[in-house]
């Protein structure tokens, strides 16, 4: 565990180094924000209307913390470097490594995701206090709770897109997958709560990944109750379990294909 703590320190003084690098990223969410809240400004021609049980403030906000989710992970160069190891030979080095490579990949990508995390929450609060001139009615205690659950949604996501790298030991790009889950949790996740589906839908969905990458951290943020966080929690606790063992059982079938093979 100390090794892996190094690690993740080591991380976030590199990336504190290029902080103003990762400040210009700002622009990019500000417009994607900016986007999506005009949509739904259009949609709630009422204030004050409840759609599918949320308010236009409860929907504003829950738009804001799934993208802070998303744009604190920044899944994309994150899955195309742990594609790029397995392609180009560079994870054999790590197979006697004195740390597992999940574990090498979850430390390092956490040190980011502090880094980004100190910045984008902030970003995040301005701008929904821009827009809406208040924050969700919610105590120093359950926004404690709420943290923890982003905590375990930003360490699932990484296992998520590790477990997608990961299969380019299998198949050539791992790319088209990521564009695929990508565009799942953009749909299913951020732009839209699951109430705004189906009702045969929202069973699958709320049981899926979804609620514990998403849904669940951004509805306890809007709609914060005890019982709520004690459901996501537990949700997040065992698909944190399914997917880590997932990732493992995906590292060792590749390293034994890679040993095979003489790579």
């Amino acid at each position: 565990m100390r090794k892996y703590l190094f690690i993740f320190k080591s991380e976030v003084m590199s990336n504190l180094q290029y902080i103003t690098n990762i400040s210009i990223s700002f622009i990019g969410i500000f417009l994607m924000l900016y986007i999506f809240l005009n949509l739904w400004k259009f949609i709630y021609s009422d204030p004050n209307e409840l759609i599918n049980g949320y308010s236009y403030n409860q929907m504003i906000w829950y738009v804001i913390f799934t993208e802070v989710i998303w744009s604190v992970v920044g899944g994309r160069k994150m899955c195309a470097k742990i594609s790029e190891d397995v392609k180009a030979g560079n994870i054999a080095y790590n197979i006697n490594k004195p740390y597992s490579y999940i574990g090498y990949c979850l430390s390092t990508n956490l040190g980011l995701c502090a880094v980004r995390a100190m910045l984008y929450i902030v970003l995040g609060l301005l701008i929904g206090l821009l827009f809406l001139h208040s924050f969700p009615s919610i105590s120093i205690l359950e926004a404690i709770a709420v943290f923890i659950s982003f905590v375990f949604a930003i360490v699932i996501s990484i296992l998520m897109l590790t477990s997608i790298g990961l299969l380019s030991f299998f198949i050539e790009d791992s790319g088209p997958l990521y564009w695929m889950y990508s565009k799942f949790i953009l749909v299913l996740g951020t732009i839209f709560p699951i109430e705004f589906f189906p009702m045969w839908a929202r069973g699958i969905l709320k049981y899926s990944p979804l609620n514990a990458v998403n849904y669940g951290p951004a509805t306890l943020y809007v709609n914060f109750s005890w019982n709520s966080f004690i459901l996501v929690i537990i949700s997040q606790i065992v698909y944190l379990f399914i997917i880590y063992m997932i990732c493992k059982l995906i590292y060792m079938k590749g390293v034994k294909r890679l040993n095979v093979n003489g790579g």
